[in-house]
């Protein structure tokens, strides 16, 4: 698996907008940020530089406009914040993960029944 760039909780905002609508222009992304955050459209711009600079983002000048893509997918980066996460809250042992969540009724019963019914799946394929 390739190591992802470290991304901030304010550039994973950022992210979100950029996976869910690329390829999307600088002004169209503050747009939407603007609407759902206090950032200044400045702080939006600097935040978009880090990312390129990071390597999550590229982008392409058209006409007078910078339109940006993401370089890394959603599901992949998810996954590796996942993975470290458990690693680092409860050393890989995704059992003692979901025992917690139960146990502090973090998860519904339609969670509940969603995870049976992915690892019920999981379980007939590995026949």
């Amino acid at each position: 698996m390739k190591t992802l760039p470290q991304i901030s909780e304010a550039e994973f905002e950022v992210m979100k907008v950029i996976w869910k609508h690329a390829p999307i222009s600088t002004n169209e992304i503050t747009d939407k940020l603007t609407q759902t955050t206090k950032w200044s459209p400045k702080t939006i711009q600097t935040l978009i530089k880090r990312l390129v600079t990071k390597g999550a983002l590229t982008y392409e000048k058209q006409s007078r406009v910078f339109v940006y893509t993401p370089l890394i997918e959603e599901r992949e980066y998810i996954g590796q914040e996942s993975h470290s996460f458990l690693e680092r809250y409860y050393n890989g042992d995704i059992t003692a993960m979901l025992s917690a969540y139960i146990e502090d009724d973090r998860l519904s019963e339609s969670e509940i029944d969603t995870l049976y019914s992915l690892l019920h799946k999981e379980a007939k394929r590995g026949d």
